[in-house]
């Protein structure tokens, strides 16, 4: 049975919902297994057991999260080779635009050759001062179903055999 992981790092809670919302879209397939787990507690076996992946991450100072470049040390050298041509996608819960993030994490990615199956999706929250960014994040539902639809996109494509 193809398994879908959505690994995800989130401090104020926009990742997370993101990911739980990826994950909801997703586990519409009954054909495919889904499993949310967080970046520090995840591992190179993680990634060696799934088909497919949904890298979910806050921008922090303008790259993605510390956790979950921490997850990259830890995993990069243990997969060189060992999961070329899984299909992946991305989601950023920015303050701001969010590009510089989703570059960071596709650069990392590239080296083990994996295959992009989406455009990133980046969330925008706009928060900008000390106190919006530590704030508890909220996102709107319109924002939700695009990472639902992701999820069940994902999900469809390796039910299918397309990725």
């Amino acid at each position: 049975m193809p398994h879908l992981l959505i690994l995800y790092d989130s401090l104020t809670g926009g990742t997370q919902a993101m990911a739980q919302a990826a994950a909801q879209g997703a586990v519409a397939e009954p054909a495919v297994t889904v499993e949310l787990r967080r970046a520090a507690e995840a591992g190179p076996q993680d990634l060696l057991s799934a088909h497919a992946f949904i890298f979910a991450c806050p921008e922090n100072l303008g790259a993605m999260s510390g956790v979950m470049k921490a997850f990259f040390d830890r995993a990069y050298y243990p997969l060189l080779g060992a999961i070329e041509g899984r299909p992946y996608a991305a989601m950023i819960c920015a303050g701001s635009d969010g590009e510089n993030a989703a570059r960071q994490l596709a650069r990392i990615v590239t080296g083990w050759r994996i295959k992009p199956v989406a455009d990133p999706l980046i969330i925008c929250t706009h928060a900008q001062t000390p106190e919006a960014i530590l704030a508890p994040k909220h996102l709107a539902e319109k924002d939700l179903a695009r990472c639902r639809a992701l999820g069940a996109t994902l999900a469809a494509g390796l039910d299918l055999g397309i990725f």
